[in-house]
């Protein structure tokens, strides 16, 4: 975490460019960081803009005034991602999640799909705040998108509106909802974060809206990614309590992973009305388990969410080197990796300058 901070909002700056290695190395099945935790999962992000302005993520202070936004020719295209992720799937890649921002505004992100997904034995998954569903669940699921997660922090009207920040009506959320079940995209993921004060009182209405509906609510603890989001400890409410207050009310059992690494911890409630999940960043670590990358929309590769700064493919793309140039770098990131930032949180660690949740992807 010692790399210099680079500001997000000025590309002049110069970005950390990996080294070319002088002998290519060439994939040899599944990487290990230093730790011994393999490359399994890539997140790209398509695009750094959103059509929310969520608290926890891109509040409307920072972004409307001070942020700069990309510039089309900086993001990568949709051929330069596939590339990138036919290497990253030689080095044991599997699943592919598409983020942003939101991913939905990215133009033709169908025919980015409809690539990844012709790549052999890979998962391709997205993101979204959902609104753009109604327009688009049909060409995704055309396209070949088997799975999607809507993020939803609130059915109350007032709370959802408040969160989002740009008076975005729930009903917006739950047509969406709605569009994907219709489309055959289903069961959804639907993702809460959970921020005290803010949202909390919301957990048992969610947890009654989707139970029995055949989707998986997961419950989120607010975490500190980036620096604008005004992260306070006081702020996060432990998965833990969230278990007990849904387990007071229609009693809950624990159920194994669905492989190992997965980041959600799984319940189910007893009496057979479905399963939801809890993803626990800041109070029960799962750094040791960890086995994603994350690609932002312009080319960085960031090993971590809590990254501070990335390396950068998108030159080494555009100067014309070879695959076997662009694997070996890969396989070098990769495998010096040491990340462990959430094992390591303190109040210090918080308050350091970070990626923003909204460039890196969630």
């Amino acid at each position: 975490m010692n790399q210099r901070v680079i500001p997000l909002a000025d590309e002049r700056q110069l970005r950390q460019i990996p080294s070319v290695p002088t002998h290519p190395v060439q994939p040899t099945g599944r990487l290990a960081d230093t730790r011994q935790r393999l490359l399994k999962d890539l997140r790209i992000s398509v695009t750094d803009r959103c059509n929310f302005r969520c608290v926890y993520c891109m509040p409307k202070e920072v972004f409307d005034k001070e942020h700069a936004f990309l510039p089309r020719k900086s993001l990568l295209s949709f051929e330069e991602i596939t590339r990138l992720a036919r290497l990253f799937a030689a080095h044991g890649v599997t699943k592919i999640r598409l983020t942003g921002g939101e991913p939905l505004l990215r133009r033709g992100i169908e025919d980015l799909i409809a690539q990844l997904v012709a790549i052999p034995d890979m998962e391709v998954t997205l993101t979204t705040n959902g609104v753009l569903l109604p327009k688009k669940a049909v060409a995704l699921k055309a396209a070949g998108l088997r799975r999607i997660t809507i993020s939803l922090d609130s059915l109350d009207d007032a709370v959802f509106r408040a969160m989002n920040d740009v008076d975005v009506p729930v009903a917006d959320v739950l047509h969406g909802i709605a569009a994907a079940e219709d489309a055959g995209l289903g069961p959804l993921k639907i993702n809460m974060v959970v921020k005290r004060g803010l949202n909390d009182h919301e957990i048992l209405p969610m947890a009654r809206h989707f139970r029995d509906s055949g989707h998986i609510l997961r419950f989120i603890e607010f975490m500190d990614v980036g620096s604008s989001n005004g992260w306070r400890m006081d702020d996060v409410v432990p998965s833990a309590e969230v278990i007990r207050r849904i387990h007071g009310e229609t009693p809950l059992e624990a159920i194994d992973p669905n492989y190992p690494g997965e980041v959600a911890e799984r319940w189910r409630y007893r009496d057979g009305g479905g399963e939801i999940g809890v993803i626990s960043s800041v109070t029960q670590a799962f750094c040791a388990t960890c086995t994603r990358a994350r690609l932002s929309t312009e080319g960085q590769l960031y090993t971590c969410l809590f990254a501070q700064s990335g390396h950068d493919l998108r030159t080494l793309l555009r100067a014309g080197h070879s695959d076997a140039v662009l694997s070996g770098v890969i396989g070098q990131i990769w495998s010096g990796r040491g990340d462990r930032y959430s094992e390591i949180r303190t109040a210090e660690t918080a308050a350091l300058r970070k990626i923003e949740m909204s460039y890196i992807g969630g």
